[in-house]
Protein backbone atom coordinates (compact mmCIF):
# COMPACT_ATOMS: atom_id res chain seq x y z
CA UNK A 1 0.00 0.00 0.00
CA UNK A 2 2.90 2.14 0.79
CA UNK A 3 5.05 2.07 -2.40
CA UNK A 4 1.48 2.31 -4.25
CA UNK A 5 0.98 6.09 -2.41
CA UNK A 6 4.64 6.51 -2.71
CA UNK A 7 5.81 5.49 -6.50
CA UNK A 8 2.34 5.07 -8.05
CA UNK A 9 1.90 8.34 -9.72
CA UNK A 10 5.92 8.14 -11.21
CA UNK A 11 5.56 4.14 -12.77
CA UNK A 12 2.08 2.98 -11.52
CA UNK A 13 4.01 0.92 -8.31
CA UNK A 14 4.36 -2.47 -10.18
CA UNK A 15 5.82 -4.67 -7.57
CA UNK A 16 4.61 -7.81 -9.27
CA UNK A 17 5.57 -8.75 -13.10
CA UNK A 18 1.93 -10.85 -13.16
CA UNK A 19 0.40 -7.40 -12.29
CA UNK A 20 2.87 -5.60 -15.60
CA UNK A 21 1.85 -9.07 -17.50
CA UNK A 22 -1.57 -8.26 -16.93
CA UNK A 23 -1.63 -4.37 -17.40
CA UNK A 24 0.11 -4.95 -20.99
CA UNK A 25 -2.40 -8.15 -21.52
CA UNK A 26 -5.30 -5.18 -20.62
CA UNK A 27 -3.59 -2.85 -23.38
CA UNK A 28 -3.27 -0.41 -20.52
CA UNK A 29 1.06 -0.63 -20.33
CA UNK A 30 3.21 -0.54 -23.53
CA UNK A 31 4.79 -4.38 -23.96
CA UNK A 32 8.27 -3.26 -24.79
CA UNK A 33 8.56 -1.43 -21.39
CA UNK A 34 7.44 -5.19 -19.93
CA UNK A 35 11.21 -6.40 -19.70
CA UNK A 36 12.42 -3.74 -17.88
CA UNK A 37 9.94 -3.55 -15.22
CA UNK A 38 10.67 -7.24 -14.89
CA UNK A 39 13.99 -7.49 -15.15
CA UNK A 40 13.81 -4.34 -12.30
CA UNK A 41 11.43 -6.36 -9.60
CA UNK A 42 13.81 -9.26 -9.98
CA UNK A 43 16.69 -7.38 -9.70
CA UNK A 44 15.05 -5.64 -6.74
CA UNK A 45 13.80 -9.21 -5.48
CA UNK A 46 17.59 -10.88 -5.85
CA UNK A 47 18.63 -7.66 -3.54
CA UNK A 48 16.14 -8.32 -1.00
CA UNK A 49 16.91 -11.72 -0.09
CA UNK A 50 20.68 -10.64 -0.23
CA UNK A 51 20.07 -8.44 1.77
CA UNK A 52 18.41 -10.86 4.33
CA UNK A 53 21.36 -13.53 3.74
CA UNK A 54 23.59 -10.91 4.86
CA UNK A 55 21.50 -9.83 7.97
CA UNK A 56 20.24 -13.17 9.17
CA UNK A 57 21.90 -15.49 7.32
CA UNK A 58 19.91 -18.97 5.82
CA UNK A 59 17.34 -18.55 8.47
CA UNK A 60 13.52 -18.75 7.20
CA UNK A 61 15.19 -20.01 3.66
CA UNK A 62 15.16 -16.42 3.05
CA UNK A 63 11.74 -15.34 3.02
CA UNK A 64 10.97 -17.88 -0.03
CA UNK A 65 7.40 -18.93 -0.42
CA UNK A 66 6.98 -23.18 -0.50
CA UNK A 67 3.65 -24.93 -0.22
CA UNK A 68 2.24 -25.60 3.31
CA UNK A 69 3.15 -29.33 4.74
CA UNK A 70 1.30 -31.86 3.31
CA UNK A 71 0.62 -29.73 0.29
CA UNK A 72 1.17 -30.99 -2.85
CA UNK A 73 2.49 -28.82 -5.91
CA UNK A 74 -1.23 -29.24 -7.66
CA UNK A 75 -2.45 -27.68 -4.79
CA UNK A 76 -0.48 -24.70 -4.32
CA UNK A 77 -0.76 -24.00 -7.91
CA UNK A 78 -4.18 -23.70 -7.65
CA UNK A 79 -4.02 -21.56 -4.80
CA UNK A 80 -1.63 -19.65 -6.43
CA UNK A 81 -3.83 -19.47 -9.78
CA UNK A 82 -6.85 -18.31 -7.83
CA UNK A 83 -5.02 -15.60 -5.10
CA UNK A 84 -3.38 -13.73 -8.07
CA UNK A 85 -6.66 -13.66 -10.32
CA UNK A 86 -8.06 -12.51 -7.16
CA UNK A 87 -5.33 -9.72 -6.62
CA UNK A 88 -5.33 -9.07 -10.73
CA UNK A 89 -8.79 -7.93 -10.72
CA UNK A 90 -8.42 -5.79 -7.39
CA UNK A 91 -5.85 -4.20 -9.11
CA UNK A 92 -7.60 -3.52 -12.65
CA UNK A 93 -10.85 -3.07 -10.71
CA UNK A 94 -9.80 0.05 -8.60
CA UNK A 95 -7.22 1.57 -11.72
CA UNK A 96 -10.11 1.54 -14.56
CA UNK A 97 -13.12 3.41 -15.79
CA UNK A 98 -16.45 4.27 -13.40
CA UNK A 99 -14.52 2.37 -10.23
CA UNK A 100 -11.49 4.02 -10.35
CA UNK A 101 -10.74 5.18 -6.56
CA UNK A 102 -7.39 6.62 -6.98
CA UNK A 103 -4.96 6.74 -4.71
CA UNK A 104 -7.73 5.13 -2.48
CA UNK A 105 -6.67 1.67 -4.74
CA UNK A 106 -4.08 1.21 -2.68
CA UNK A 107 -6.14 0.48 0.47
CA UNK A 108 -7.92 -2.43 -1.66
CA UNK A 109 -4.94 -3.76 -3.00
CA UNK A 110 -3.17 -3.98 0.29
CA UNK A 111 -5.81 -4.94 1.45
CA UNK A 112 -6.35 -7.97 -0.59
CA UNK A 113 -3.04 -8.97 -0.52
CA UNK A 114 -2.79 -9.25 3.24
CA UNK A 115 -6.71 -10.86 3.69
CA UNK A 116 -4.96 -13.43 1.02
CA UNK A 117 -1.92 -13.99 3.14
CA UNK A 118 -4.16 -14.72 6.20
CA UNK A 119 -5.79 -17.35 5.11
CA UNK A 120 -3.63 -19.13 1.96
CA UNK A 121 0.01 -18.81 3.48
CA UNK A 122 -0.05 -22.19 5.08
CA UNK A 123 -1.69 -23.46 1.99
CA UNK A 124 0.99 -22.14 -0.78
CA UNK A 125 2.79 -19.16 0.68
CA UNK A 126 0.28 -16.54 -0.80
CA UNK A 127 2.99 -15.36 -2.80
CA UNK A 128 0.91 -13.93 -6.24
CA UNK A 129 4.47 -13.15 -7.50
CA UNK A 130 7.08 -14.30 -9.27
CA UNK A 131 9.63 -12.60 -8.66
CA UNK A 132 9.41 -12.36 -4.73
CA UNK A 133 9.04 -16.17 -5.15
CA UNK A 134 11.71 -16.21 -7.55
CA UNK A 135 14.48 -14.02 -5.51
CA UNK A 136 15.19 -16.16 -2.48
CA UNK A 137 15.09 -19.65 -4.31
CA UNK A 138 18.03 -18.23 -6.80
CA UNK A 139 19.96 -17.03 -3.32
CA UNK A 140 19.47 -20.34 -1.73
CA UNK A 141 19.53 -22.36 -5.03
CA UNK A 142 17.00 -24.45 -4.53
CA UNK A 143 14.69 -24.40 -7.22
CA UNK A 144 12.25 -27.38 -6.46
CA UNK A 145 8.76 -25.65 -6.38
CA UNK A 146 9.91 -22.14 -8.17
CA UNK A 147 8.24 -23.22 -11.05
CA UNK A 148 4.43 -22.65 -9.05
CA UNK A 149 5.00 -19.64 -8.86
CA UNK A 150 5.93 -18.33 -11.95
CA UNK A 151 3.15 -20.81 -13.55
CA UNK A 152 0.42 -20.18 -11.16
CA UNK A 153 0.44 -16.07 -11.05
CA UNK A 154 0.92 -16.31 -15.22
CA UNK A 155 -2.03 -17.81 -15.49
CA UNK A 156 -3.96 -15.75 -13.05
CA UNK A 157 -2.87 -12.60 -14.73
CA UNK A 158 -4.19 -14.18 -17.61
CA UNK A 159 -7.45 -15.24 -15.90
CA UNK A 160 -8.26 -12.00 -14.49
CA UNK A 161 -7.53 -9.69 -17.60
CA UNK A 162 -10.19 -12.24 -19.15
CA UNK A 163 -12.54 -11.69 -16.83
CA UNK A 164 -11.80 -7.76 -16.94
CA UNK A 165 -12.41 -7.85 -20.77
CA UNK A 166 -16.09 -9.96 -20.33
CA UNK A 167 -16.93 -7.43 -17.22
CA UNK A 168 -15.40 -4.16 -18.66
CA UNK A 169 -14.72 -4.31 -22.35
CA UNK A 170 -12.30 -2.19 -23.79
CA UNK A 171 -9.19 -0.25 -21.76
CA UNK A 172 -10.01 3.03 -20.46
CA UNK A 173 -7.38 5.90 -20.26
CA UNK A 174 -7.68 5.72 -16.27
CA UNK A 175 -6.49 2.42 -16.88
CA UNK A 176 -3.76 3.35 -18.79
CA UNK A 177 -2.69 6.51 -16.00
CA UNK A 178 -2.99 4.14 -13.33
CA UNK A 179 -0.69 1.27 -14.96
CA UNK A 180 1.58 3.41 -16.16
CA UNK A 181 1.56 6.51 -13.77
CA UNK A 182 0.82 10.32 -14.46
CA UNK A 183 4.53 10.15 -15.49
CA UNK A 184 4.63 7.43 -17.48
CA UNK A 185 1.63 7.78 -19.29
CA UNK A 186 2.17 11.59 -20.46
CA UNK A 187 -0.36 13.91 -21.23
CA UNK A 188 -3.98 12.17 -21.33
CA UNK A 189 -4.07 11.72 -25.15
CA UNK A 190 -0.67 9.86 -24.54
CA UNK A 191 -2.94 7.80 -22.26
CA UNK A 192 -6.13 7.33 -24.78
CA UNK A 193 -3.88 6.27 -27.21
CA UNK A 194 -2.53 3.86 -25.08
CA UNK A 195 -5.60 2.50 -23.97
CA UNK A 196 -6.99 1.89 -27.15
CA UNK A 197 -4.56 0.38 -29.11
Amino acid sequence: MVIIYFMGAVSGAHLNPAVTLAFAMRRNFPWNRVPGYVLGQAVGGVLAALFLRSMFGTIGALGATVPGSGIGGGKALAMEVLLTVGLINTVLGTASGARNIGTNGAIAVGGYIALAGLWAAPISGASMNPARSFAPDLVRGNFDTTWIYVVGPAMGALIGVIFEWILKGRPTTAGAIAAQGTQGAGDSTGARKTAEK
